[in-house]
């Protein structure tokens, strides 16, 4: 029987002969890899300068202004917040997804809007869309002014007043005794702290304003110092006292008067008016 064959192990002289076939191999290989990838990145980066463009602005990849959802826009407000913000921030066309930037230029548009307090988070999304969830400033008081009046929220940033009918502005408590100007544009302080107080007591007295059918809010001048009080039904007053957070000694706090203010509604006011600023 004939013993089967083996395989017999390279002679050390045979395999160091074939070293450097095998390793020149080896190093042409890698330098066609070297140059496929090379060229292979050429050809991308040709591509890329000659297509790029259109793939950046193909539809595919475009986020029109009708793909933007927004959210959180507040029931009082009128104005077209997504058109005007969009607009005055020129992104009202189709925007590339593929810029990495995008997301907070859209944020940064809603932001500078009047109405918008803060942007909460802008969600893209492929095919093309996102939500912009914000929160709105809300009106605390209508300022007069020479003209008309102008409204504010509650840490006095002025409203855009267009957006009020005369018979939505008359629902709001209106300051008087203003004798400033805002001193910059719409979504910014009114920037007098005579408005800033008025604003705050408006706001803190809120629905109560309705409810006790007070028509005016102002500042008066007692012992060198600024007071508030309140008109009332047939110009009976309701002496307020200091803004909120600048009570003076002894005098009770915002909280204490607008509960006091509660115990009215519903009840003629006196003649002789109501003091606040008494315990």
């Amino acid at each position: 029987m004939q013993a089967p064959s083996r395989r017999k192990p390279v002679p050390e002289s045979d395999a160091g002969g074939g070293a450097p076939a095998g390793g020149l191999a080896r190093r042409r290989a890698a330098l066609w890899a070297a140059a496929v990838v090379t060229a292979g990145a050429v050809l991308v980066g040709w591509a890329w300068r000659r297509f790029g463009d259109e793939l950046t602005w193909s539809g595919a990849n475009l986020l029109e202004p009708s793909g933007i959802e927004l959210r959180g826009v507040a029931p009082w407000v009128r104005a077209d917040v997504k058109g005007e913000a969009l607009k005055a921030a020129s992104l009202d066309r189709g925007l590339p997804l593929t810029d990495p930037d995008l997301a907070n230029r859209i944020a940064r548009a809603f932001d500078t809007h009047p109405w918008v307090r803060r942007v909460v988070g802008v969600r893209l999304a492929h095919p093309p869309a996102a939500v912009v969830e914000i929160v709105c400033r809300e009106p605390a008081a209508m300022v007069a002014v020479k003209g008309g009046l102008l409204a504010v929220d509650a840490e006095s940033v002025v409203l855009p007043s267009t957006d009020f009918t005369a018979e939505a502005a008359a629902a709001y408590p209106r300051l008087t005794g203003v004798d400033s100007s805002p001193q910059g544009p719409e979504g910014a302080r009114w920037g007098d702290p005579v408005v800033e107080e008025g604003a705050a007591i408006a706001a803190v007295i809120g629905p109560e304003w309705k409810s006790l059918g007070l028509v005016e809010c102002r500042p008066i001048r007692e012992a060198g110092a600024r007071r508030w009080e309140l008109v009332g039904p047939e110009g009976r007053r309701i002496r307020f006292g200091s803004a909120p957070g600048g009570e003076a000694e002894g005098e009770p706090s915002a909280a204490v008067k607008v509960a006091a203010l509660r115990g009215l509604v519903g009840r003629p006011l006196p003649e002789a008016g109501v003091d606040l600023t008494t315990p």
